[in-house]
């Protein structure tokens, strides 16, 4: 009897990790596993995915990649993945509503992943994470490992221990989860990195040591020093380069749109790069494909139709994406420079979509307004305006259309109240962000005050809305004007 207890506790204490499917290195996670891996693994990342996710897919490739890499380095360190869809309940754990969706467990507790989604970048950021900021050579064979495998790798020689400028070197490692960091005392790493003494060098990968540091050591200067070299003078914007562009601390982006088969093709890519050499570690200069057809999404986002290229933008990164338009077709150095002198002296306008105004936009109970009417329409004081922001691919938009068109004609006649439509993906508003889809709004009169919709998508619950909201507006201008009577008495 005791002899059958003892194998079972035996085979109670085999880790529960020995039951887990792997695919490719990265660890399968399901709602009956999920919790018993993060808690038996002190570091693991975790992938939320959708099977039919684009974004995924593309993903797949690279997080095996960085799952194998890691093992081969003996760090520890998993992957592991769970299909979010079939595994709600876990999902909805962890508030994920997109995919796919990183999330990081150290010890149970989870941080959320802000790195890159290439292999390089995964096991780089997890390295910073999981161990010291910067990693330790002492062969010049250990230094070109790294160098061949990371696509950026800054890399310091220190003649001393413990001097001031390896500390700073080690305070700005830990802000840059993307990017590798050496650090060497030995003569033999002198020599690799071609220093005479101490120093830091950029290396990257298939260019070499792209640039040396020759300023003062402060934490600001090796910042803008590692800003200014750690991206190509032009990246060419892919679904691998997305990721890097992006996660770059440098959020400000000169894009030029230009066929590879143009026949203009030499020269003004040569004279976007020269533009790009002045503008170094404040600008970005990134270079679309017009003939890669995954880039028609964003030549429809910006409103660039085939006959305008080339051309280019600029456009400033943040909770929006403010885009500027140049007003020269001239593509050369000299106005691509002035173009971006013109942005940082503040001489730009924001370039906002609209359509034209459609010759019968006030036939209907509903309104259709654009951008270029809007602030007739919209911001008309006489006016109580309720406006739905659309999109015209969005389900719940072409569930509503019926309703909303009921509602115009419910309020038709009230001269105070206008229902309006706008469709959102083709016109833009400045200081107006839409965020989803549909987005209804209601403009008061008098105030123009914003009052956000949020209850039920019904014809009943837009009457009781509007109702009360116009009501109250009535009932304030009333009560102004009896103040307004008594103060005169």
């Amino acid at each position: 009897m005791y002899h059958r207890l003892a194998l079972l506790l035996v085979f109670l204490s085999i880790p529960f990790s020995l039951a887990v499917e792997e695919e490719e290195g990265v660890l399968v996670l399901t709602k009956d596993n999920f919790h018993d891996v993060i808690k038996e693994n002190a570091n693991i990342l975790v992938e939320f995915y959708a099977p039919w996710c684009g974004h995924c897919k593309a993903l797949a490739p690279e997080y095996a990649k960085a799952a194998k890499e890691l093992a081969d380095q003996k760090f520890d360190v998993r992957l592991g993945k769970l299909d979010a869809t079939e595994h709600g309940d876990i999902a909805s754990e962890f508030s994920v509503n997109g995919y796919p969706t990183l999330i990081f467990f150290r010890d149970g507790k989870q941080v959320p992943y802000n790195g890159g989604r290439d292999s390089s970048a995964i096991v780089s950021w997890l390295k910073k994470k999981t161990g010291p900021p910067a990693v330790e050579v002492n062969s010049a064979e250990e230094l070109e490992k790294i160098q061949k495998d990371v696509d950026v790798v800054v890399s310091a020689y220190f003649e001393g221990k413990d001097s001031i400028a390896e500390k700073i070197f080690t305070t700005v490692a830990v802000d840059y989860d993307s990017i590798e960091f050496t650090v060497s005392h030995a003569d033999e790493i002198k020599k690799a990195l071609d220093l005479e003494g101490s120093g830091l060098v950029i290396h990257r990968k298939g260019e070499g040591v792209v640039a040396k540091f020759d300023g003062e050591s402060t934490v600001e200067n090796v910042k803008n020093w590692i800003r200014s070299f750690r991206m190509p003078l032009v990246s060419e914007f892919t679904q691998e380069t997305a990721s890097k562009i992006f996660g770059s601390d440098i959020k400000t982006h000169h894009l030029l749109f230009l066929s590879r088969k143009s026949p203009l093709y030499e020269k003004l890519y040569s004279a976007f790069k020269t533009a790009a050499d002045e503008f170094k570690g404040l600008m970005q200069f990134v270079f679309l494909d017009t003939d890669n057809a995954e880039n028609s999404r964003i030549l429809e986002f910006f409103g660039i139709k085939n006959t305008e290229v080339p051309t280019t933008r600029i456009i400033q990164l943040g909770q929006e994406i403010m885009k500027y338009k140049p007003n020269f077709s001239d593509i050369n150095a000299d106005t691509l420079k002035e173009f971006a002198k013109s942005f940082f002296d503040g001489k730009l306008s924001l370039d906002l979509k609209s359509e034209e105004i459609p010759e019968d936009w006030d036939k209907n109970p509903v309104k259709v307004v654009v951008a270029k009417n809007f602030e007739d329409v919209v911001l008309d004081k006489s006016k109580n305006v309720f406006i739905e922001f659309y999109a015209p691919w969005c389900g719940h938009c072409k569930q509503l259309a019926p309703i909303w068109d009921k509602l115009g004609e419910e309020f038709a006649s009230n001269g105070d109240v206008v229902i309006a439509k706008m469709d959102a993906t083709a016109n833009e508003v400045a200081d107006l962000s839409i965020q989803s889809f549909p987005t209804i709004k209601l403009y008061l009169a008098e105030s123009n005050k914003v009052v956000d919709y949020s209850g039920e998508r019904t014809l009943e619950g837009f009457t009781n809305f509007l109702n009360k909201q116009t009501s109250d507006s009535d009932d304030k201008a009333e009560d102004s004007e009896d103040k307004s009577e008594h103060s005169e008495l």
